[in-house]
């Protein structure tokens, strides 16, 4: 049961004081006056001014709530080193039986911070407290203790952020004394050109109670080449180059020797990637006798920023005379020498669309272009129209030897539509291409196909009779493809729903520039924590296992399930963090693997600095839990906790040996009742007999 005073006020609280005043006054020139019966005037006019405050009686009924403490266990990567888990352990066993012995106390437990896949970089002991404190009542919160090693990244600047008014605590694992030595990233690029070189700004940090000397041991890795070794000197910069020497992800690892009585040597280890971006690809793009289709490829080359266009239309042939005016002839001469002779090394793909022999390029012309892809690894497109049948086609010049399809004479226009073959189901050109799922694709028929046979190269798409429409073949170092048809822009036009030439024609250009996402043979390989994804794309029927070398060199074969035609995948869980080496045959690739939290693992020993604005200001204290320094090789630690008491009103809530936490005595109240304290035929009769007595001291 409580108890308390309630007053409701007749009259205004300034009307009841005013008389007050006047009361006082009056009492003050009756005594100055000497006037008998003075003090029964005073207690009657006090209990008047009683009965209209009107005092009442309040008696509750309330039910104590338990105060709530939270516990904060540090989970993040830096509690992971030197016996720390074990160290966990112990400090949440004693303080269970600790909290236990004190009565009407709620703990709440608290997981912060724990590596994986996902999350925030770094330790997040505040967000996650906060998190857990959604639904607990501010007044209700006796203190928090939070079991960490005091490097926190997510610390409140003042208290008042805290949401609560209670101590915070630290509990610190490790101890005094702590020694380390990490890498620092200072700078690395994320990006560059295939072929050119970046710098990588690193340093060396020592951290905790001693200085272990000026130099330092470095070994760089790059990709499989040897390794390199560096001497520098702990806290300078140190410049690594960094290469690109292909496209897509580029690696450079970077490993700090460990020093005898260092805390971990898990941050002695930095890993760098970077993308290597190709310069834009250039295209030579001749477009011969105009058709409807002609600006099919122009518009899809110029809308790719990755290439650069060069594009020529033959209008007339040299030949022709008609009595047009010089002037008006072309806006430019058609360069053949200078692109055919002088610079065509620099093109990265040629394409004729719907070209004929027309006497603007000489023989000696097409065999530069025919020693251009089998001796300089360059590629070549022939977008075919009827003109490819006659006796006008390419395949009559010195680029036969290239082409992978001997023309019939034949030219059948019927309406079809294409369609992918088997083998194209695994080729990256025409895999999985929109609208070819099930048995009758969904886009729009074309209606012309250049008969030929294939003497060589890969048939990934049929046309008409289900003869073939789109050839690729590997010409010595370079690539040919032959699309035996000029109605690609029917499906550009949306005709009859159009169909994804887009992707088909974006798709055959970058293969044939040997886009390393569209090769036929694939080794990748990604990872996400400690978990590696392993695909092999190919377009033969069974591929060889996988050689996996781990960092400590390490190897082991993995056999690859098939997942579907032409893809091999499987999954590893590995134990190691680091730069895996994969082999399949001549196909190679890398890959890091591990949470990679460069915030979280940058600083590791322990310190009670973190937390000091924090525990100041809510009257908390730090307290390391383990005596000795520790390292790797350390066995179970011994641990040592503060006693733990429970403050009703202190502000200071922690001392040498001790923690507080305060008793917020938070209750519900179950009922409540009111009896008047002066009202009624009792405080009437009071009255009465308080004037009763004043008259009868005058009288007399």
């Amino acid at each position: 049961m409580s108890y308390s005073i309630d007053f409701s006020p007749l009259l205004p609280w300034t009307v009841i004081w005013a008389a007050a005043a006047l009361a006082v006054v009056l009492a003050g020139v009756l005594l100055w006056q000497r006037r008998p019966g003075v003090f029964f005037r005073l207690l009657a006019l006090a209990a008047m001014l009683g009965a209209i405050a009107n005092p009442t009686l309040r008696q509750e009924e309330r039910e104590y709530l338990p105060n709530i403490a939270v516990v904060v266990l540090d989970e993040s990567g830096s509690q992971t080193i030197a016996g720390r888990p074990a160290q966990m352990q112990e400090i949440r066993r004693q303080l269970e039986e600790r909290f236990a012995r004190i009565p009407k106390l709620e703990v709440k437990w608290v997981t912060s911070s724990k590596p994986g896949a996902e999350g925030a970089s770094g330790t997040t002991l505040f967000t996650d407290l906060n998190r857990a404190l959604a639904n607990v009542p501010p007044d209700r919160v006796a203190g928090i203790v939070m079991v960490t090693d005091g490097q926190i990244h997510d610390i409140p600047k003042t208290a008042a952020q805290l949401g609560f008014d209670a101590p915070v605590h630290a509990l610190l694992t490790g101890a005094r004394g702590e020694f380390d030595r990490r890498i620092q990233i200072l700078k690395a690029p994320r990006y560059g050109l295939v072929g050119s070189t970046g710098v990588i700004e690193v340093a060396v940090r020592e951290s905790g109670g001693r200085q272990a000397g000026e130099v330092a041991v470095l070994r760089i890795t790059r990709e499989g080449q040897p390794v390199e070794t560096r001497r520098v000197v702990v806290g300078q910069k140190v410049d690594i180059a960094f290469g690109f020497p292909h496209a897509g992800a580029n690696f450079v690892e970077i490993e700090l020797d460990a020093l005898p009585g260092e805390l971990t040597a898990v941050n002695n280890r930095v890993f760098v990637s970077a993308q290597g971006v190709r310069e834009n690809l250039r295209v030579l793009l001749v477009s011969g006798e105009p058709h409807a289709g002609e600006r099919t490829w122009r518009n899809l080359l110029k809308s790719d920023a990755a290439v650069d266009l060069v594009h020529f239309t033959i209008l007339r042939p040299p030949h022709k005379q008609d009595g047009t005016r010089i002037e008006e002839l072309s806006l430019i001469a058609f360069p053949t020498r200078e692109l055919f002779s002088e610079k065509i090394k620099e093109f990265d793909l040629i394409i004729f669309d719907r070209y004929s022999i027309r006497g603007i390029l000489q023989p000696r012309y097409f065999d530069n272009i025919a020693r251009y892809v089998t001796e300089h690894g360059g590629a070549l497109l022939v977008a075919a129209g009827d003109d490819y049948a006659g006796h006008t086609s390419l395949f009559r010049t010195p680029l036969r030897p290239v082409l992978p399809a001997v023309p019939t004479g034949r030219v059948i226009e019927e309406g079809y539509k294409a369609r992918i073959t088997s083998i194209g189901a695994m080729h990256p050109v025409t895999r999985d291409l929109p609208g070819s799922a099930g048995k009758e694709p969904s886009w729009g028929r074309w209606f012309r196909l250049i008969d030929a046979d294939v003497e060589s190269g890969r048939v990934v798409m049929q046309g008409a009779r289900n003869r073939p429409l789109l050839v690729l073949e590997h010409r010595g170092k370079g690539r040919v493809a032959l699309m035996l048809s000029d109605h690609a822009w029917l499906w550009a036009r949306g005709f009859e729903g159009g169909g994804p030439h887009s992707d088909l024609l974006r798709r055959l250009a970058h293969w044939l520039m040997k886009e390393p996402d569209l090769e036929e043979e694939q080794l990748r390989v990604s990872s996400r924590g400690m978990r590696m994804t392993i695909e092999r794309r190919s377009m033969e029927k069974e591929v060889a296992p996988v050689t996996v070398t781990a960092p400590d060199g390490k190897s082991r074969e993995v056999v690859l399930p098939a997942a579907a035609s032409g893809l091999w995948r499987t999954t590893l869980d590995v134990e190691r963090p680091g730069l895996y080496k994969l082999r399949s045959g001549k196909l190679q690739a890398i890959v890091h693997v591990g949470i990679d939290d460069q915030r979280e693992m940058s600083e590791v020993t322990t310190t009670d600095q973190a937390l000091k604005t924090i525990l100041e200001a809510t009257g908390a204290g730090a307290f390391f839990t383990r005596r000795a320094p520790a390292s790797v090789t350390d066995p179970a630690p011994e641990v040592e906790l503060p006693r733990i008491s429970l403050l009703s009103s202190a502000r200071v809530l922690h001392g040498s040996g001790w923690l507080g936490l305060k008793d917020r005595e938070a209750y519900v109240t179950r009922g409540v009742t009111l009896t008047p304290m002066y009202a009624g035929f009792g405080a009437l009769a009071a009255l009465l007999a308080l004037l009763g007595l004043a008259w009868w001291r005058e009288g007399r």
